[in-house]
């Protein structure tokens, strides 16, 4: 089996990439939403990302993927708890997939051969500590969505249906990614992802050449060019590492704060969300940086990937929304 394409061989596309480390650094950002052209790499960045990240610590054969032996479900009914290393799981939530493929359902096999009510754990659980892709998102079933809100929000999946009643987590980073020509994403499902960003097809024939050179080569010299790019790779990841350590040194300032209520404030973002997403995407960028303080370059660099996508809508502005954010940050923090 292959293995994923090399996250620092993706040409270009520096927003989706610095959102998706972000994540990577702190989960807590609640996941990605990348919208664009078809064929600009947003499910090779996903599946590169996490070959990217080190590998977790999980019970052999858990269906929740515990850390530890006590931690592993009762219905999971596992003789054996031996604890072994693993890639960071990613799941596909496939569109017209049924609510008990999400959530877990009956385990109708043992049911009618050995008449046992058992529990066979679907998507949520297999992507607890993982990643959650989603593509085409926009085109997702609304019952799914609801669903998928909840579990979001409590990080907790429940089941309580067939003479089931069953809890798990189900902690994950949400990846979506679709085309905003086949249509919008609910207001509710929009405002749950932390970061969002726009891709588009390079448009310099360099980039575009490179790019398919780079392709090609995967596909036809795979070793010699994952051996081009691991050390690139290795040293992301260290980056990553080294900046989840250093995350909660990050204390921001009065002055920080004001910064970002003002920026939020001047947008007309609604809620909260807007204000908490940027503080934890300006920290996380800060350590990646291995910066000391969170200063308003972070701030700047962050901003229209966290508060894209929480503008509402102006008939009489034809900016996009990563204009309208940008030209607010230089207003607010000249």
């Amino acid at each position: 089996m292959k293995q994923p394409f090399p996250f620092s061989a993706i040409v270009g596309q520096d927003d989706m990439k610095t959102a998706m480390i972000l994540t990577a650094i702190d989960p807590s950002l609640g996941g990605v939403l990348v919208f664009g052209d078809r064929g600009t790499g947003k499910s090779t960045a996903v599946r590169a990302l996490a070959a990217l990240l080190p590998s977790i610590k999980r019970v052999e054969g858990c269906p929740v993927n515990s850390e530890r032996a006590k931690d592993v479900p009762v219905w999971a009914d596992l003789k054996k708890k031996k604890v072994s290393s693993a890639p960071t799981p990613v799941v596909d939530l496939p569109l017209g997939v049924t609510e008990d493929r999400v959530t877990g359902a009956l385990d109708i096999e043992k049911a009618l051969t050995k008449g046992e009510k058992a529990f066979q754990a679907g998507l949520l659980a297999r992507a607890n500590r993982g990643y959650l892709y989603i593509d085409e998102v926009n085109l997702l079933e609304d019952h799914i969505v609801d669903l998928l809100l909840d579990v979001a929000q409590s990080g907790e999946n429940v089941v309580e249906r067939e003479g089931l009643s069953v809890r798990h987590p189900a902690r994950f980073v949400l990846v979506g990614s679709g085309n905003p020509e086949e249509g919008e994403l609910r207001p509710q499902l929009l405002d749950r992802f932390g970061l969002s960003v726009d891709v588009t097809s390079p448009t310099t024939i360099e980039e575009r050449v490179e790019v398919i050179k780079r392709r090609d080569a995967y596909e036809t010299d795979h070793e010699a060019f994952m051996l081009r790019w691991r050390a690139e790779d290795a040293l992301v990841r260290g980056r990553i590492e080294t900046a989840k350590k250093s995350l909660n040194q990050l204390k921001p300032t009065d002055d920080t704060l004001h910064d970002i209520a003002s920026l939020c404030l001047s947008l007309g973002a609604d809620g909260l969300r807007g204000e908490l997403t940027l503080l934890k995407a300006a920290r996380a960028f800060a350590a990646y940086r291995d910066d000391t303080a969170i200063g308003r370059d972070h701030i700047r660099a962050v901003a229209p990937m966290a508060l894209r996508h929480r503008l509402r809508r102006d008939p009489l502005d034809e900016a996009g929304s990563t204009t309208r954010v940008t030209r607010v940050v230089e207003d607010v923090l000249s």
